[in-house]
Protein backbone atom coordinates (compact mmCIF):
# COMPACT_ATOMS: atom_id res chain seq x y z
CA UNK A 1 0.00 0.00 0.00
CA UNK A 2 1.22 3.47 -0.84
CA UNK A 3 1.66 5.72 2.17
CA UNK A 4 -0.12 9.05 2.62
CA UNK A 5 1.40 11.59 5.00
CA UNK A 6 -0.44 14.93 5.09
CA UNK A 7 1.08 17.98 6.76
CA UNK A 8 -0.63 20.27 9.27
CA UNK A 9 0.70 23.49 10.80
CA UNK A 10 0.14 23.24 14.54
CA UNK A 11 -1.95 26.03 15.97
CA UNK A 12 -3.00 27.45 12.62
CA UNK A 13 -6.56 27.72 13.95
CA UNK A 14 -8.09 27.38 17.38
CA UNK A 15 -9.50 24.00 16.40
CA UNK A 16 -6.39 22.68 14.64
CA UNK A 17 -6.63 19.37 16.51
CA UNK A 18 -9.93 18.75 14.70
CA UNK A 19 -8.05 18.95 11.38
CA UNK A 20 -5.55 16.41 12.68
CA UNK A 21 -8.33 13.99 13.63
CA UNK A 22 -9.98 14.57 10.24
CA UNK A 23 -6.76 13.58 8.47
CA UNK A 24 -6.58 10.44 10.56
CA UNK A 25 -10.20 9.56 9.81
CA UNK A 26 -9.59 10.07 6.08
CA UNK A 27 -6.90 7.39 5.92
CA UNK A 28 -3.61 9.15 6.61
CA UNK A 29 -0.82 6.72 7.50
CA UNK A 30 0.98 9.39 9.55
CA UNK A 31 0.74 13.15 9.93
CA UNK A 32 3.56 15.66 9.80
CA UNK A 33 2.96 18.40 12.37
CA UNK A 34 4.68 21.64 11.47
CA UNK A 35 5.95 23.51 14.52
CA UNK A 36 5.62 27.23 13.63
CA UNK A 37 8.88 29.11 13.21
CA UNK A 38 9.45 32.75 12.34
CA UNK A 39 12.04 32.07 9.61
CA UNK A 40 11.11 28.82 7.83
CA UNK A 41 13.65 28.87 5.01
CA UNK A 42 12.33 25.87 3.07
CA UNK A 43 8.65 26.72 3.36
CA UNK A 44 6.84 28.49 0.55
CA UNK A 45 4.25 31.22 0.85
CA UNK A 46 1.37 29.02 2.01
CA UNK A 47 3.18 27.31 4.89
CA UNK A 48 4.76 30.62 5.88
CA UNK A 49 1.30 32.18 6.06
CA UNK A 50 0.05 29.27 8.15
CA UNK A 51 3.02 29.61 10.52
CA UNK A 52 2.53 33.37 10.79
CA UNK A 53 -1.15 32.85 11.56
CA UNK A 54 -0.30 30.33 14.28
CA UNK A 55 2.36 32.58 15.82
CA UNK A 56 -0.03 35.53 15.73
CA UNK A 57 -2.44 33.44 17.79
CA UNK A 58 0.31 33.18 20.40
CA UNK A 59 1.06 29.48 20.10
CA UNK A 60 4.37 28.15 21.42
CA UNK A 61 6.09 24.79 21.44
CA UNK A 62 4.87 24.36 25.01
CA UNK A 63 1.25 25.12 24.12
CA UNK A 64 1.35 22.85 21.06
CA UNK A 65 2.76 19.88 22.97
CA UNK A 66 0.29 20.44 25.79
CA UNK A 67 -2.65 20.50 23.36
CA UNK A 68 -1.64 17.39 21.49
CA UNK A 69 -0.73 15.28 24.50
CA UNK A 70 -3.53 12.84 25.20
CA UNK A 71 -5.34 13.39 21.89
CA UNK A 72 -6.66 10.02 20.62
CA UNK A 73 -4.30 9.73 17.66
CA UNK A 74 -3.75 6.24 16.23
CA UNK A 75 -1.26 7.19 13.51
CA UNK A 76 2.36 8.27 14.00
CA UNK A 77 2.96 11.99 14.44
CA UNK A 78 6.12 13.45 12.93
CA UNK A 79 7.33 16.88 14.04
CA UNK A 80 8.56 19.08 11.19
CA UNK A 81 10.65 21.95 12.52
CA UNK A 82 13.87 23.89 12.23
CA UNK A 83 17.23 23.46 13.92
CA UNK A 84 16.90 26.65 15.95
CA UNK A 85 13.90 25.25 17.81
CA UNK A 86 15.68 21.95 18.44
CA UNK A 87 18.94 23.39 19.75
CA UNK A 88 17.40 26.19 21.82
CA UNK A 89 16.42 23.83 24.68
CA UNK A 90 18.99 21.22 23.60
CA UNK A 91 18.39 18.22 21.36
CA UNK A 92 17.91 15.79 24.25
CA UNK A 93 15.35 17.97 26.02
CA UNK A 94 13.53 18.71 22.77
CA UNK A 95 13.25 15.04 21.81
CA UNK A 96 12.21 14.06 25.32
CA UNK A 97 9.34 16.54 25.21
CA UNK A 98 8.29 15.33 21.76
CA UNK A 99 8.18 11.74 22.97
CA UNK A 100 6.18 12.67 26.07
CA UNK A 101 3.62 14.40 23.87
CA UNK A 102 3.22 11.30 21.72
CA UNK A 103 5.39 12.07 18.68
CA UNK A 104 7.12 9.24 16.87
CA UNK A 105 9.27 11.10 14.37
CA UNK A 106 11.20 14.28 13.66
CA UNK A 107 12.25 16.12 10.49
CA UNK A 108 14.69 19.05 10.65
CA UNK A 109 15.21 20.18 7.04
CA UNK A 110 17.93 22.75 7.80
CA UNK A 111 20.01 20.35 9.90
CA UNK A 112 23.26 19.64 8.00
CA UNK A 113 24.07 15.96 7.85
CA UNK A 114 27.55 16.67 9.20
CA UNK A 115 26.00 18.23 12.32
CA UNK A 116 23.18 15.74 12.85
CA UNK A 117 24.90 13.25 15.16
CA UNK A 118 23.77 14.84 18.42
CA UNK A 119 20.16 15.05 17.24
CA UNK A 120 20.28 11.46 15.96
CA UNK A 121 21.51 10.25 19.35
CA UNK A 122 18.95 12.28 21.29
CA UNK A 123 16.11 11.16 19.04
CA UNK A 124 17.08 7.50 19.28
CA UNK A 125 17.36 7.64 23.06
CA UNK A 126 13.75 8.83 23.29
CA UNK A 127 12.27 6.53 20.64
CA UNK A 128 12.01 9.27 18.02
CA UNK A 129 12.82 8.45 14.38
CA UNK A 130 14.89 11.18 12.70
CA UNK A 131 13.91 11.28 9.03
CA UNK A 132 16.44 12.76 6.61
CA UNK A 133 15.86 14.49 3.29
CA UNK A 134 17.39 13.85 -0.13
CA UNK A 135 17.29 16.52 -2.84
CA UNK A 136 17.70 16.13 -6.61
CA UNK A 137 21.21 17.63 -6.39
CA UNK A 138 22.39 15.38 -3.54
CA UNK A 139 25.56 13.62 -4.74
CA UNK A 140 25.65 9.84 -4.71
CA UNK A 141 28.02 9.48 -1.77
CA UNK A 142 25.96 11.81 0.41
CA UNK A 143 22.74 10.11 -0.73
CA UNK A 144 24.12 6.72 0.34
CA UNK A 145 24.98 8.12 3.77
CA UNK A 146 21.49 9.60 4.17
CA UNK A 147 19.95 6.26 3.20
CA UNK A 148 22.05 4.55 5.87
CA UNK A 149 21.21 7.03 8.62
CA UNK A 150 17.57 8.00 8.00
CA UNK A 151 14.86 6.47 10.15
CA UNK A 152 11.12 6.05 9.65
CA UNK A 153 11.21 6.89 5.97
CA UNK A 154 13.37 8.72 3.46
CA UNK A 155 12.02 12.09 2.35
CA UNK A 156 12.56 12.62 -1.38
CA UNK A 157 12.40 16.35 -2.12
CA UNK A 158 10.83 16.34 -5.58
CA UNK A 159 12.25 19.68 -6.72
CA UNK A 160 14.75 22.31 -5.68
CA UNK A 161 13.29 25.35 -3.93
CA UNK A 162 10.64 25.82 -1.29
CA UNK A 163 7.42 23.97 -0.61
CA UNK A 164 4.31 25.06 -2.47
CA UNK A 165 1.63 24.04 -4.93
CA UNK A 166 2.68 23.36 -8.52
CA UNK A 167 0.84 22.73 -11.79
CA UNK A 168 2.75 19.49 -12.34
CA UNK A 169 4.95 17.14 -10.39
CA UNK A 170 8.62 17.80 -11.10
CA UNK A 171 10.20 15.26 -13.44
CA UNK A 172 13.08 15.00 -11.00
CA UNK A 173 10.79 13.21 -8.51
CA UNK A 174 10.85 9.85 -10.26
CA UNK A 175 14.57 10.06 -10.96
CA UNK A 176 15.37 10.86 -7.34
CA UNK A 177 13.13 8.11 -5.96
CA UNK A 178 14.84 5.60 -8.28
CA UNK A 179 18.28 6.76 -7.08
CA UNK A 180 17.26 6.31 -3.45
CA UNK A 181 15.85 2.85 -4.08
CA UNK A 182 19.03 1.85 -5.93
CA UNK A 183 21.15 3.06 -3.02
CA UNK A 184 19.03 1.03 -0.61
CA UNK A 185 19.26 -2.07 -2.78
CA UNK A 186 23.04 -1.77 -2.81
CA UNK A 187 23.30 -2.03 0.97
CA UNK A 188 20.28 -3.96 2.34
CA UNK A 189 17.64 -6.42 1.23
CA UNK A 190 14.30 -5.11 -0.03
CA UNK A 191 12.43 -6.25 3.08
CA UNK A 192 14.53 -3.92 5.24
CA UNK A 193 14.31 -0.86 2.99
CA UNK A 194 12.66 2.28 4.34
CA UNK A 195 9.73 3.75 2.43
CA UNK A 196 10.63 6.55 0.02
CA UNK A 197 8.07 9.35 0.31
CA UNK A 198 7.94 12.12 -2.26
CA UNK A 199 7.16 15.65 -1.10
CA UNK A 200 7.54 19.36 -1.95
CA UNK A 201 5.21 20.67 -4.63
CA UNK A 202 2.76 17.76 -4.68
CA UNK A 203 -0.69 19.21 -5.40
CA UNK A 204 -3.94 17.28 -5.73
CA UNK A 205 -4.91 13.63 -6.23
CA UNK A 206 -3.43 13.17 -9.71
CA UNK A 207 0.00 14.39 -8.63
CA UNK A 208 -0.21 12.39 -5.42
CA UNK A 209 -0.83 9.24 -7.46
CA UNK A 210 2.10 10.10 -9.74
CA UNK A 211 4.36 10.66 -6.74
CA UNK A 212 3.15 7.39 -5.24
CA UNK A 213 4.07 5.54 -8.41
CA UNK A 214 7.54 7.09 -8.30
CA UNK A 215 8.15 6.15 -4.67
CA UNK A 216 6.33 4.43 -1.85
CA UNK A 217 4.01 7.27 -0.97
CA UNK A 218 3.61 11.00 -0.70
CA UNK A 219 3.85 13.92 1.70
CA UNK A 220 1.43 16.74 0.90
CA UNK A 221 1.21 20.00 2.79
CA UNK A 222 0.75 23.30 0.97
CA UNK A 223 -2.32 22.21 -1.00
CA UNK A 224 -4.06 21.21 2.23
CA UNK A 225 -2.93 24.20 4.25
CA UNK A 226 -4.16 26.53 1.50
CA UNK A 227 -7.61 25.04 1.96
CA UNK A 228 -7.44 25.64 5.72
CA UNK A 229 -6.28 29.23 5.25
CA UNK A 230 -9.15 29.76 2.81
CA UNK A 231 -11.66 28.63 5.45
CA UNK A 232 -12.09 24.90 4.85
CA UNK A 233 -13.68 23.09 7.78
CA UNK A 234 -12.29 19.87 9.25
CA UNK A 235 -15.00 18.00 7.31
CA UNK A 236 -13.88 19.73 4.10
CA UNK A 237 -10.28 18.74 4.76
CA UNK A 238 -11.30 15.17 5.51
CA UNK A 239 -12.90 15.01 2.07
CA UNK A 240 -9.69 16.36 0.49
CA UNK A 241 -7.54 13.76 2.22
CA UNK A 242 -9.99 10.98 1.33
CA UNK A 243 -9.62 11.97 -2.33
CA UNK A 244 -5.84 11.74 -2.01
CA UNK A 245 -6.14 8.36 -0.29
CA UNK A 246 -8.40 7.05 -3.06
CA UNK A 247 -6.06 8.27 -5.81
CA UNK A 248 -3.07 6.59 -4.18
CA UNK A 249 -4.98 3.36 -3.69
CA UNK A 250 -6.15 3.30 -7.32
CA UNK A 251 -2.61 3.88 -8.55
CA UNK A 252 -1.34 1.10 -6.31
CA UNK A 253 -4.02 -1.32 -7.54
CA UNK A 254 -3.24 -0.47 -11.16
CA UNK A 255 0.47 -1.03 -10.59
CA UNK A 256 -0.21 -4.38 -8.92
CA UNK A 257 -2.44 -5.45 -11.80
CA UNK A 258 0.19 -4.42 -14.36
CA UNK A 259 2.87 -6.34 -12.48
CA UNK A 260 0.70 -9.44 -12.34
CA UNK A 261 -0.08 -9.16 -16.05
CA UNK A 262 3.59 -8.82 -16.97
CA UNK A 263 4.49 -11.77 -14.76
CA UNK A 264 1.82 -13.90 -16.44
CA UNK A 265 3.07 -12.95 -19.90
CA UNK A 266 6.67 -13.73 -18.91
CA UNK A 267 5.54 -17.07 -17.51
CA UNK A 268 3.89 -18.04 -20.78
CA UNK A 269 6.98 -17.01 -22.71
CA UNK A 270 9.17 -19.13 -20.42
Amino acid sequence: MKLLVPYLTAGVTENWIDYLLAMQAAGADAVEIGLPFSDPMLDGVTIQQASDQALARGVTIDSILAEIKGVPVRVPLIAFTYANLVFRPGADEFCRRLAEAGFRGLIVPDLPLDEAASVEAAAASHGIELTLLVAPVTPDDRLAEIVARSRGYIYAVSRMGTTGERDALASSAATLAARIKAAQAARIDAASALPVLVGFGVSGPAQAAEAGRAGDGVVIGSALMRRVLDGATPADLEAEVRALRAALDRADQEATADHASHAEISGHRG
